[in-house]
């Protein structure tokens, strides 16, 4: 009967040793995903900005500025613009 009592005690500690470990591994895991979700958040707002000024550096306006002032470009005339026809020219 004793060495059953042992027995059994044996399997409760190492029953409760597992339980403790596995709780241990997915508080663990369960920080690192709040990290990785934080970090996602982050990267989201990022994006969101990073889009904003691409957008900003894209504008006809911006460009258009740009070729004016620091390039020294202008609109040609009229008369010195030609259109020619694509599909003629094959």
């Amino acid at each position: 009967m004793a060495k059953l009592n042992l027995l059994l005690l044996l399997v409760l500690v190492v029953c409760a040793l597992g339980l403790v470990t596995s709780q241990h591994k997915a508080r663990k895991l369960f920080s690192e995903l709040e990290r990785a979700q934080a970090r996602a958040r982050e990267f989201d707002v990022e994006y969101g900005k990073l889009q904003l000024e691409a957008s900003t550096w894209g504008l006809h306006t911006r460009i258009e500025r740009v070729a004016t002032g620091n390039l020294g470009m202008r609109v040609p005339d009229a008369r010195q613009v030609r259109v020619i026809d694509v599909a003629g020219a094959r």
